[in-house]
């Protein structure tokens, strides 16, 4: 191919790309949007009806933590085939709040 077909093409898909209407949703001509639901308060605009509601794109929690903590001791988190050791609220070795800082 040539430089002036590679040319051409680019500059058609240029064109073609460009030409894209830009503006609000409106339903065609000669059709209304979808009636009123049961129990719905108003008509649905085009917007309304192409948002999504929350359930189907939830927000966001970018949470960072603030404080590290230690983590308690798992008295089930044993090797296989051994019992877990008995809790003594006692023996301060058992008590997992004592390890905090």
């Amino acid at each position: 191919m040539t430089s002036k077909g590679k040319l051409f093409i680019i500059v058609l898909g240029l064109c073609l790309v460009g030409c894209g209407k830009v503006g609000d949703l409106e339903p065609r001509t000669g059709t209304t949007l979808p009636v009123k639901a049961y129990g719905q308060r108003g008509e649905q605009s085009a917007q309304a009806l192409s948002t999504p509601n929350v359930q189907a794109r939830p927000g966001r929690s970018d949470e960072l933590l603030k404080r590290s903590e230690r983590r308690e001791d798992d008295p089930f988190d044993v090797p296989p085939g051994q019992e877990p050791k008995p809790f003594n609220p006692d023996d301060p070795t058992t008590d997992p709040k004592s390890n905090l800082d």
